[in-house]
């Protein structure tokens, strides 16, 4: 009835397809998993705000009119000027620089120097965009 002589061969066909289908369910689904980590908080004191600070805007035109805020200064004199008139302003706020496209490098820089100079640390350049 059986023949002895004969041994099982092993089929791993079907477990490679099986594998291979695994694989692929991983691939797509392990990119959205997202894991979240409970975390409590400690409370904070609810009776001290955090006052807004005022940005400082400065804008230069393409004839090099220095603005600052609604101040007009010379572009000449304005690295004494600006250190002056920073005195009066919070060195913690955010200067904003915007200047002509047309106007040279050189005194775009002049003037982030001067606000460098100055004290402040919280520097950007406007851009369009």
């Amino acid at each position: 009835m059986y023949d002895w002589d004969e041994k099982p061969e092993l089929n791993i066909t079907p477990l490679v397809d099986v594998m291979l289908v695994l694989l692929a369910i991983l691939m797509v689904i392990a990119p959205n998993i997202i894991y979240e980590e409970k975390i409590k908080l400690p409370q904070g004191s609810t009776t001290q705000q955090l006052s807004k600070i005022p940005p400082v805007h400065i804008s230069i035109d393409k004839d090099k009119n220095v603005k600052i805020n609604k101040d007009n200064f010379l572009l000449l004199s304005f690295i004494d000027n600006f250190y002056l008139y920073s005195n009066k302003l919070n060195k913690k706020a955010t200067v904003l620089i915007s200047a002509d496209k047309t106007l040279d490098y050189g005194v775009v820089m002049s003037i982030l120097a001067a606000v460098k100079q100055a004290g402040f640390t919280e520097v950007s350049l406007a851009t369009n965009g």
